[in-house]
Parts: C-alpha cells; sequence; structure tokens
C-alpha cells in the first residue's frame, strides 16, 4: 500500500468529525480533491464534487461516503464537574466505559476526558451483577466544580465528544488499526478512486459527495440527492465484519476476503440488476468479494434509492472489525479490493448498461 495512501487514511482516521460537527473532515476532503471539480458545500456541510471531465451529456453517476462518525454529546454538567452525556450514533453500552475521549469545547480546543462510571469498590454486590447503561455513566476531565469545567476547561452543554484514538498500520501484516472507520475508510476510498479515475475514458459523468449525519439517520444524503440528481450511485461505507462472533457457515462480511456487497438492510433491498451487473465483474477480473444479506443497519443508499423514481445503487462496504467502537481494525487487502471494483464498474457503465438496471 502506497505511502500517500496510508497518509491519506490516517489523518482521516484521527480527525474527530461527530454528526452536525464534520467541519474538519470536510476541510480534509476538500484539500484532497482540490482541482479535480467543481465543489459546492451546503449548510449542513454536504459537499460534492462534480469531476472536471463531466460533458453534461451523459448519465450521471453519484459516488457517496459519509463524513461522520458515532460519538457522543455533553448533555449536562454536574455540581461536582463531570458531565452526562448523549451519544450520537449507535453503542453497545458496556463498550463505552473506561476509554478516552476528545471533548471539543467552547474555544475549538479538544480537551482529554475519561468515561467514568462507579469504581467496584462502592458498589453493592446487586450493582455489580446489574448491566452497566449510559445513564450510569459520565465524562471527568479532573475538574472540582461546574464552575472549574465551565471556565477553565470551557466545556458547555452541546459540546461534540470523539474517541480519543490514534491510527496504527502494521506493514507486515497490512492491518490499520484506529477510529472512525465507519465511514472515513470510506472516503479514503472514494477519494482515491476519483482522483485515479479522471484518467481514464469513461461513458458516464461523476460527482462525488461527502454527505453528513448518516450515523443519526441518513439526513445529509436526503439532502444531497435531491441537489446531485443522479442517474445511479455507489455509496462506499465501513461495514461492520462479522468474522470474529458469528458461525463459520454464516460469516459475509470477513477481513481480508474483498469488499461487501449487500442484498438488504434495514434501510434499502439493493437493486439486483446493478448488484448482479457488480458481482459478475468481480468475478471477471478476480476481484475479491463478499454478499451478505443483512438483518440490520443502513447506509445512505436507501436515502438515495428512494429519490425521484428510484436510483439504482451498490453499497461497496469495506469489513471493519468492531465497528462503533473506539477502536477497529481494517485490511489493505479489502481497501485495494473496493477500489479496483469500483473502477471497473465506472470503466464498463454506459448509458444502456444503466437504462437495463
Amino acid at each position: 500500500m502506497e505511502k500517500k495512501t496510508i497518509q491519506l487514511i490516517e489523518t482521516l482516521s484521527n480527525t474527530p468529525g461527530l454528526s452536525g460537527f464534520e467541519e474538519e473532515v470536510v476541510a480534509v476532503v476538500k484539500k484532497e480533491l482540490l482541482g479535480y471539480g467543481e465543489m459546492k458545500l451546503d449548510h449542513m456541510l454536504n459537499l460534492t464534487v462534480h469531476s472536471k471531465n463531466n460533458t453534461n451529456d451523459r448519465p450521471l453517476v453519484m459516488l457517496d461516503a459519509h463524513s461522520d462518525e458515532v460519538g457522543f454529546m455533553v448533555q449536562a454538567i454536574k455540581p461536582n464537574g463531570t458531565m452526562t452525556f448523549i451519544p450520537l450514533g449507535s453503542f453497545i453500552d458496556s463498550n463505552v466505559p473506561a476509554h478516552t475521549v476528545l471533548i471539543r469545547n467552547n474555544r475549538g480546543e479538544y480537551i482529554k476526558g475519561i468515561i467514568a462510571s462507579c469504581p467496584p469498590h462502592f458498589m453493592s454486590m446487586e450493582a455489580r451483577e446489574k448491566a452497566i447503561s449510559l445513564e450510569d455513566m459520565v465524562i471527568d476531565v479532573g475538574s472540582s466544580s461546574y464552575e472549574e469545567t465551565v471556565e477553565q476547561y470551557g466545556i458547555g452543554i452541546g459540546n461534540p465528544v470523539v474517541p480519543d484514538v490514534a491510527f496504527e498500520y502494521n506493514e507486515k501484516t497490512g492491518l490499520m488499526l484506529g477510529k472512525a472507520f465507519d465511514c472515513r475508510i470510506g472516503v479514503a476510498c472514494m477519494i482515491e478512486t476519483f482522483r485515479e479515475i479522471m484518467e481514464k475514458n469513461l461513458k458516464v459523468d461523476l460527482v462525488a459527495s461527502i454527505s453528513v449525519q448518516e450515523e443519526i439517520g441518513l439526513r445529509g444524503a436526503r439532502v444531497v440527492v435531491q441537489e446531485v440528481k443522479p442517474d445511479i450511485a455507489i455509496v462506499f461505507e465501513g461495514c461492520p465484519a462479522d468474522d470474529t462472533f458469528t458461525e463459520p457457515w454464516l460469516i459475509q462480511t470477513a477481513l481480508r476476503k474483498g469488499p461487501m456487497l449487500r442484498h438488504i438492510d434495514v434501510s434499502m433491498v439493493t437493486n439486483p440488476r446493478f448488484q448482479r451487473f457488480a458481482l459478475d465483474l468481480a468475478h471477471k477480473y478476480n476481484i475479491p468479494v463478499q454478499e451478505s444479506v443483512r438483518k440490520g443497519g443502513g447506509t445512505n443508499g436507501g436515502s438515495i434509492n428512494a429519490f425521484n423514481g428510484g436510483v439504482p445503487v451498490i453499497v461497496v462496504g469495506i469489513p471493519v472489525r468492531y465497528s462503533h467502537t473506539h477502536y477497529g481494525f481494517v485490511s489493505k487487502e479489502d481497501y485495494e479490493a473496493a477500489k479496483a471494483l469500483t473502477i471497473k464498474i465506472l470503466e464498463t457503465l454506459d448509458a444502456e448498461i444503466i437504462n437495463a438496471f
């Protein structure tokens, strides 16, 4: 994997970007795609880039990835200086405590805190056996009073909170470890695909979109699709891997097995004709790929697919172990296969094929 690719993924992974507070992530993407087309930024911070090679008389393909990550928001400050908080995005409560987080204060500074719960020394046996919930937790920055938290640390209610994790890459194993791979790994793959496809002679026009607030209801994509009006779309995702807690016969999203193309999730039944087209291309060109049938989860594809008369959409998901926790693993092989498959799809698409979907 090229050093510049690792640097791009590292920057995107480390950059804070809670739902509704994605401006720093958007700034990274704007820098990376500067000069590749016309950029537009709306009031939600959705970013679109129309390729400089567009002719405006060919089918328009939308490449989408979402900029936000799961995290928390300060709800209230207690007299002792600790803070209650709410989740933005889905978490398993038991995965949350005893981790460090970064709070963006009212001055734009990042303050490190600990997600804390009652120590075992002060818990009854009954309390120890009870499942812990987010309502039992606080964020502690080391303050001793409400006034200290507000005045010295500059923290107020509504401040965004993200996991405090530094990206790592193991060259020997090809594994990346970091936060926010849902969907920063997809953002990186979309950026590199968009840049590399510029050198190809395509029969379609392209627009890249970085959509906000996916983790709290696919909100940004609902706005972007109305502006872009695509004929077809490919959604990049960092999708949850299932190869460590699933029976072997049911594993459909494993590391090092290629991107996952889902037939269904709670947001969308994937267009079966576009899905088959993508899977057939993967098999034809020996690009590793996985298929899945999902009972949970959702993507921006759900919002895009439901636009106007219906937009054919597939989701190219890069497997992420332990998504929606502080830490995740991603394999370089899966990233590279996702990019290779998407490029092959874009090289092959034309008006006749799209109309057949």
